[in-house]
């Protein structure tokens, strides 16, 4: 995503302000900017443009601009830069939980602009990687659960072992084609409905 072909969206509802962001991003190659100015229905509009990378200027926001803008950093799922003039312990905190790819307080300046773009894609995707191997941890536990569950229950119905148990699960997954999680957790189902 580091180039300068992908959709750079830009809202500002000062305009002069949005044309410093857009002026260094255009310095930088990117020619491809939009610029939001409207603050209502701004989630639409942002949908709409469908873009790469977003950049939120706030000249004074006050706690109910910051929320909107954390939920738009929540919903569109993209790298955004957010500029403040002035911020506190909170605001920086709640920018953080709200996966703000970057949070600069009082530096909107031409030239930081690419610096800035290009640091919020890398934190924007270093972050989704911890995500994405957490996701994948998670269900790894899931499915090691579901597995242990049938073993349980194969051994107790067929009086084998464990290793056995994983065996069954394991060749019944091989012949169908399916993963040995799939086949653990339509045992435990069809177990439970059994009583």
């Amino acid at each position: 995503m580091a180039d300068a072909s992908f959709r750079v969206l830009v809202i500002d509802d000062n305009a002069v302000r949005a044309s410093i962001i857009e002026d260094g991003l255009r310095e930088a190659g990117h020619a491809d900017v939009t610029v939001i100015t409207e603050m209502r229905g701004l989630l639409r509009q942002i949908v709409e443009a469908d873009p790469d990378v977003v950049f939120i200027d706030l000249e004074n926001p006050n706690r109910d601009v910051l929320e909107q803008m954390f939920q738009v950093s929540r919903t569109v799922r993209r790298p955004v830069a957010m500029f403040v003039d002035r911020s506190d312990a909170a605001s920086i905190e709640a920018a953080i939980d709200a996966g703000v790819s970057a949070y600069v307080v009082d530096g909107l300046r031409k030239e930081r602009v690419k610096p800035i773009l290009d640091m919020a894609i890398s934190r924007f995707n270093a972050f989704n990687r911890l995500r994405e191997e957490l996701d994948r941890t998670k269900q790894a536990l899931e499915d090691r659960k579901v597995i242990d569950k049938a073993k349980g229950i194969l051994m107790k119905t067929r009086g084998i072992g464990e290793e056995e148990a994983y065996a069954l699960l394991r060749k019944t997954a091989m012949n169908e084609s399916r993963r040995v999680a799939d086949i653990a957790q339509g045992l435990v189902t069809a177990s439970k409905l059994l009583g």
